[in-house]
C-alpha cells in the first residue's frame, strides 16, 4: 500500500529531511511512504489569509493520488495510540488503494481539504512545527507497521 504524505511547506532543514527519510526507508514490505511537497504561497502584507489557505488547499487536493483514502492531520482529529494506528493501518491495507495524509500550511488545512478527508488524525494537542510533524508521522507509521509484523514496541 502506498501512503503519500502531502505537505504544504517551504524548504525544510536538513535534519527534517533526514529524519523523514530514515523512517520512510525503514518501511518495507506492503507499506511504502512518499512525500509530496506543495509550495507555500507567497505571503505579502496585503494578501488575504483565507485566499492563501484556499490556494494551498487547491494545490493539496490536486496532489492527491487518484482513488486515495484521505486522512487530514488536524487538531480536531482522533488521537491514536500506536496499537490503534496499527489497527487503522491494517484496515487501510484491507481496503486496498492508496492513502494520502494531508499536512496544512501555517494556518492549517483549507476547508476543502477537511471536507475531502475520509478521516481526521490528531498527533497531539500540542502545536508542532510542520517539519517535525513529517518525522513523527513517518516514525508512527513505521512503528505501527512493525507492530503488524509482530515486532514488539513496548517494554513492560
Amino acid at each position: 500500500m502506498q501512503i503519500t504524505l502531502i505537505a504544504v511547506s517551504a524548504r525544510q532543514p536538513g535534519w527534517v529531511d533526514a529524519g523523514f527519510e530514515t523512517y520512510a526507508r525503514r518501511l518495507s514490505g506492503p507499506v511504502s511512504l512518499a512525500l509530496k511537497e506543495v509550495p507555500l504561497p507567497k505571503r505579502t502584507r496585503g494578501a488575504a489569509v483565507s485566499r492563501l489557505i484556499d490556494l494551498e488547499g487547491e494545490r493539496m487536493l490536486a496532489a492527491i493520488p487518484g482513488g486515495s483514502r484521505v486522512v487530514a492531520l488536524d487538531e480536531s482529529g482522533q488521537g491514536l495510540s500506536t496499537a490503534a494506528l496499527a489497527a487503522r493501518l491494517k484496515a487501510w491495507m484491507a481496503q486496498g488503494g492508496p492513502v494520502a495524509l494531508l499536512i496544512g500550511g501555517p494556518d492549517g488545512l483549507a476547508p476543502g481539504c477537511l471536507d475531502r478527508a475520509d478521516e481526521r488524525w490528531s498527533l497531539s494537542p500540542l502545536t508542532l512545527p510542520h517539519g517535525l510533524v513529517r518525522i513523527v508521522v513517518a516514525e508512527a507509521l513505521y512503528r505501527a507497521a512493525s507492530l503488524l509484523r509482530g515486532h514488539p514496541y513496548h517494554r513492560d
